[in-house]
């Protein structure tokens, strides 16, 4: 059997694009799957085995003394392709180039624009960290036997130096949105919601001000799930309307987005989230909610021609508070919109798609499973 090991020292072992998309795919297309990262303990899940490797107490740890277990752990899988997915690790695939290996670097993120948001490091050093991510990216990446990107930006990038670099966005299971599960429109509260990652960049002061807004007559809430809020956030008018919900697994988050009417990304409109294809978007769609989202090019072309969002200017919390509660004020159109939306995800905006070009990839550059 064709043996493949994805490699991660950032995720978890069990990261929803690594394990629940990509790995799961992998296995059951027939694949030998292991993955080695971060774990509490080596296991099978759903046919795909992991390595553990000790969750590091500090970054400075990370990149060094559990890059050089996860290189060990690969060489002892012994594996026909090895499939890694942060920047920091690119050495680790360069030496298994070295000893004759396929391997294939996965890019979540424009890493490069991406490090100039990262909070932990000091200002003035952002900007030559990100030059020089984006040199060692662009000078090793035709030494890799394919790129793995999730966006048409990041893959033109790459495809400049590897022609082998294939685009696989992180779109939801149409299975696991589109059940029978939601209650019926007039029963779901009167209620927006955010998931994921909570931070300024991404408009959480601007989501809570337009909260805050909304007429008192609506009884409306915003409902979050995602990471800690900052702490000038909490101290917002608009606070008093919010309920966190904190860090939500999948299907937590699946079962909160069938109970509200609203969805929102309201990300800033800068350079990280200009080119990205949040999965939010699509989940929102999958769940039927009608979107309020970022006046940001691309995303209006992705999604405007369903009808299923109100784009608005994430600066503006006036904005946004009135395409609220446009929304919760008219549920008959608010319905059709999130039914729109969902069609869209039915037909085309869902990973099976997506699990045919990662497939397609493999069987290009190892063979087809029963090959093995």
């Amino acid at each position: 059997m064709l043996r493949v090991a994805h490699l991660t020292s950032v995720h978890n072992a069990l990261d929803h694009r690594i394990f629940r998309k990509e790995c799961r795919t992998l296995a059951r297309a027939g694949y030998a799957v292991t993955i080695i990262g971060p774990h509490g303990a080596d296991g099978v899940h759903e046919s795909v085995s992991i390595r553990a490797i000790a969750k590091p107490r500090s970054r400075a740890l990370r990149m060094t003394q559990s890059v050089w277990r996860i290189y060990r752990a690969a060489v002892q899988v012994d594996a026909d392709i090895y499939h890694f997915h942060d920047p920091e690790l690119i050495p680790i695939g360069l030496l298994l180039r070295a000893r004759g290996k396929r391997v294939i670097y996965d890019v979540h993120e424009d890493y490069p624009r991406d490090i100039q948001l990262k909070s932990y490091l000091p200002g003035y050093a952002r900007r030559a960290i990100a030059a020089i991510v984006e040199v060692i990216e662009a000078s090793t990446a035709s030494r890799f036997s394919a790129i793995v990107t999730v966006t048409p930006t990041i893959a033109e990038r790459f495809a400049a130096a590897n022609k082998n670099t294939v685009m696989v966005r992180n779109l939801p299971f149409r299975e696991e949105l589109l059940d029978d599960t939601s209650k019926p429109w007039n029963s779901r509260r009167p209620a927006a919601t955010y998931v994921g990652s909570i931070s300024l960049e991404r408009g959480i002061a601007e989501i809570v001000e337009a909260a805050g807004i909304l007429p008192e007559s609506l009884d409306a809430t915003l409902d979050l799930a995602g990471n800690e809020v900052p702490p000038q956030i909490t101290q917002m008018a608009g606070w008093a309307r919010v309920r966190h919900h904190g860090i939500l697994d999948q299907r937590s988050t699946y079962a909160l987005l069938r109970q509200v009417r609203v969805g929102l990304a309201c990300q800033h409109a800068v350079s990280i989230f200009l080119d990205c294809i949040p999965t939010k978007l699509f989940e929102y769609m999958g769940a039927g909610l009608p979107i309020v989202a970022s006046n940001i090019p691309f995303w209006r072309q992705m999604i405007e021609e369903f009808q299923c969002a109100i784009f608005v200017n994430s600066f503006n919390p006036r904005e946004i508070a009135d395409a609220l509660e446009y929304l919760l004020v008219n549920p008959a159109e608010a319905e059709a919109m999130g039914r729109r939306g969902q069609e869209a995800v039915a037909s085309q905006f869902n990973w099976n798609s997506e699990a045919k070009t990662l497939v397609d990839l493999y069987t290009d550059l190892i063979g087809a499973p029963c090959a093995g």
